[in-house]
């Protein structure tokens, strides 16, 4: 009889302990998607207001950005199982590469809202992903724990990074 070229799966151990590592890398892009947000929550009202003369920025953006994210994550778990959570993860940082550079060039505010348009998107993808790769990780009985350590990590890098660029503007100026 010929010898077969499958080998037998390894066995695959749930658990944040056996994961450790893995659901670290994530709760660090997580940080990061949030990081984004955060930025976008200090530095968008300041060009909003300073170059655009819009009144109400954070009121449009986070409206922009809320209703993109709700329905990029509608469509990322089906992209999810049709792609893979790894490619859906991705493909939402690709998709947010380009908004500080929108935003920062922006010569328009319609380039402003167009970004937050990539924003909410980059969110929904990324931070969507980020969630259920780390309940896959650790499995059932550490699914909440998975989930309030990934909100943690996303909310506490919004809130320092909208604190340090907030300082930053009224330390050095905007421009």
């Amino acid at each position: 009889m010929p010898a077969t070229s499958l080998q037998e799966p390894s066995s695959v151990r749930l658990g944040l302990k056996e994961n450790w590592q893995q659901f670290s890398l994530l709760l660090l892009i997580n940080a990061f998607v949030g990081g984004m947000v955060g930025i976008e929550r200090t530095v968008v009202p300041l060009i909003g207001a300073n170059e655009f003369h819009v009144k109400s920025t954070v009121l449009i953006t986070s409206f922009v950005i809320g209703v993109v994210k709700a329905l990029a994550n509608l469509v990322s778990g089906q992209l999810a199982d049709r792609l893979g959570r790894k490619r859906v993860l991705v493909a939402g940082w690709l998709i947010g590469l380009p908004v500080p550079f929108m935003i920062i060039f922006a010569p328009s505010w319609e380039w402003v809202i167009a970004a937050n348009v990539l924003l909410g998107l980059s969110q929904g993808f990324a931070w969507s992903m980020t969630v259920v790769m780390k309940v896959d990780l650790v499995g059932p009985k550490g699914r909440g724990f998975a989930v309030g350590l990934n909100e943690f990590a996303g909310y506490v890098a919004v809130g320092l990074t909208a604190f340090l660029t907030g300082y930053l503007a009224s330390r050095y100026g905007f421009f």
